[in-house]
């Protein structure tokens, strides 16, 4: 096991390999609550999305482990499930299955082009402001959502948007467990995320307001049954060949794209890993990550991706593989605990919503707004995902508008023909949303 994963040529042993994989775990736990209450929002079943989501991050992170040999832990990426439940289905009417089946296709499209080497070729085709300006636009659109369920937000019919009642309790308790992980994150504590859910769920249930576990039956028991959401991506994939799903699948494609590519070389750069500014075994690691997706979509999640939070198993001394692997057994492990999505209410996910919108809005420092023609396709990019509530949308408008800035400012030879095509595409897309 050591001679396998290297343990020797890292500087590494099997107890910082364990302490680091249980505080990546701890890092990214989170999501075994959040994306069951958001995806439950579309109609599907809470517990089989909760075991779908334990599901496809232990097969995705086992595989990043054991394949590509990188500390880096895999879940159902944040904004990918936003885009998911609130544009795809609850916004544009697609039935969940329908999504889910696109989200197959996006994952079996990811490998193709993993295996091919046309996955550089699309990336590099898309400029570097616009990517910045994809995530950022994701993470206002995920704080948008998390003030929103928390009531922080509300709709107004002068204003659209007001703030809401401060003095409700439920909104109050959010309210703390916003403070509570800001508090923590800030004093450098890599699980803060996590921590400031359990703390909001104690509060919650001192004052009365989260539902108290009845025994060990409320925190433990059996696997909750997939059945509800296994096997419809398969069922439902001949109607993915309209128009909207072609946009929403590319959607999938591009954002998982960027997340994971970020993430790797985030991660590599930070354990010391990267050999003369390139990524080894990436292939690897991308074919580890689009495999996750497919698994993901077949169980009943959203898209699977590598999650940044896996910097924080490696501040700790992860640098091998068997980090992801120690990883993915917690979320195995997890598949007990499934009793507790009663006491994780919106009012408690809602602050590490808003949270990983602030993480997500830090790309906007690395945009060249002194470029006008920059500027503008990134500002509509950003700006649009939250006010139509869609990023697809938002991505939409800034591929309309970057090669016409562009072309304007005689610029025109550096839009990659890529880049014309996605054009076209958009604007085929709005003009069929009309």
């Amino acid at each position: 096991m050591k001679k396998y994963f290297q343990f020797e040529q890292l500087g590494t042993n099997y107890r910082t390999e364990f302490m680091a994989g249980l505080t990546t775990f701890l890092a990214m736990a989170y999501i075994l609550f959040v994306n069951p209450d958001l995806l439950s929002a579309t109609g599907m079943d809470k517990d089989a999305v909760f075991a779908a989501t334990a599901i496809a991050s232990a097969v995705g992170t086992l595989l990043m482990g054991i394949i590509a040999k990188y500390p880096v832990a895999l879940a159902p990426g944040m904004g990918l499930n936003a885009f998911f439940a609130f544009t795809v289905v609850i916004g544009g009417g697609i039935p969940w299955e329908t999504a889910l089946s696109g989200v197959l296709a996006s994952g079996l499209i990811f490998i193709v082009l993993t295996l091919t080497g046309l996955r550089e070729k699309i990336i590099n085709s898309i400029p570097a402001d616009l990517k910045l300006a994809v995530g950022a636009g994701i993470g206002l659109f995920i704080a948008f959502i998390g003030l929103q369920s928390s009531g922080i937000v509300v709709d107004n019919p002068d204003t659209l948007l007001a703030l809401g009642d401060l003095s409700a309790p439920t909104v109050l308790l959010s309210i703390f467990g916003l403070i509570a992980s800001v508090v923590l994150l800030t004093l450098g504590i890599r699980a803060g995320i996590f921590y400031g859910m359990i703390l909001t769920v104690i509060v919650g249930m001192i004052f009365g307001l989260v539902p108290i576990p009845s025994g060990i039956d409320g925190i433990v028991s059996g696997v909750p049954s997939v059945a509800p959401t296994f096997g419809q991506a398969f069922l439902h994939f001949g109607d993915i060949f309209t128009m909207e799903m072609l946009v929403v699948i590319l959607t999938f494609l591009f954002v998982d794209f960027f997340d994971t590519a970020g993430t790797l070389v985030a991660v590599a750069t930070q354990a010391g890993l990267m050999k003369d500014n390139k990524l080894p075994r990436a292939g690897k690691a991308l074919f580890a990550d689009s495999s996750a997706t497919v698994v993901g979509a077949v169980v009943g999640t959203s898209t699977t991706t590598s999650y940044v939070e896996s910097t924080a198993g490696v501040g700790v001394g992860g640098r091998s593989g068997f980090t992801a692997v120690v990883t993915a057994g917690f979320f195995i492990l997890a598949l007990f605990f499934s009793p507790l999505l009663a006491v994780v209410t919106s009012e408690v996910t809602a602050p590490a919503l808003i949270i990983v919108g602030v993480m997500m809005a830090t790309s906007l420092k690395q945009i060249d707004w002194d470029k006008f023609e920059i500027a503008v396709p990134a500002f509509f990019t950003i700006l649009i995902m939250p006010l139509a509530y869609s990023i697809a949308t938002g991505i939409g408008i800034g591929f309309i508008f970057y090669p016409i800035t562009m072309a304007l400012k005689g610029r025109a030879k550096e839009v990659h023909p890529i880049m014309y095509g996605l054009f076209v595409i958009f604007i085929l897309y709005f003009i069929f949303l009309n």
